[in-house]
């Protein structure tokens, strides 16, 4: 499977945090999928942070070469995807997530993320306990 990983899950993920269900990191593991990280995560964890609504007890540079060490794939935004996210119903308000379904819609990636609203969109959503 292709998978985009969203940015409470790569945070979880890489800080081994509980609240990633085990069953979905093993998914995320699994050599038989690909997964991918949006560039938005990125902008996401960069803006959180600053605001210091995200406190990952590491700087920036450490926290992205740590993702980067993953061997996740970095998926950049493109302008087929900002179009997608442009038609997007509003079901979702969040900027970032907004542009993480429609990168999948585009892309025909799984999203690996437990936020709910994603599944009021045409994609496939991976949250397993």
């Amino acid at each position: 499977m292709d998978l985009l990983i969203d940015t409470h899950a790569i945070i979880w993920f890489i800080t081994e945090d509980p609240k990633l269900p085990v069953r979905t990191k093993q998914i995320i593991e699994s050599i038989e999928n690909r997964c991918f990280v949006s560039i938005a995560t990125y902008w996401e964890i960069a803006i959180k942070h600053s605001l210091g609504r995200l406190d990952l007890n590491s700087d920036l540079k450490n926290i992205f070469q740590i993702i980067e060490n993953t061997g996740f794939e970095l998926l950049p935004i493109t302008l087929n995807q900002i179009l997608t996210n442009a038609g997007l119903e509003y079901h979702h308000h969040d900027p970032f997530d907004r542009i993480i379904i429609a990168q999948a819609m585009y892309e025909n990636l799984m999203i690996v993320s437990k936020d709910e609203q994603f599944k009021s969109y045409n994609i496939s959503l991976i949250w397993e306990k």
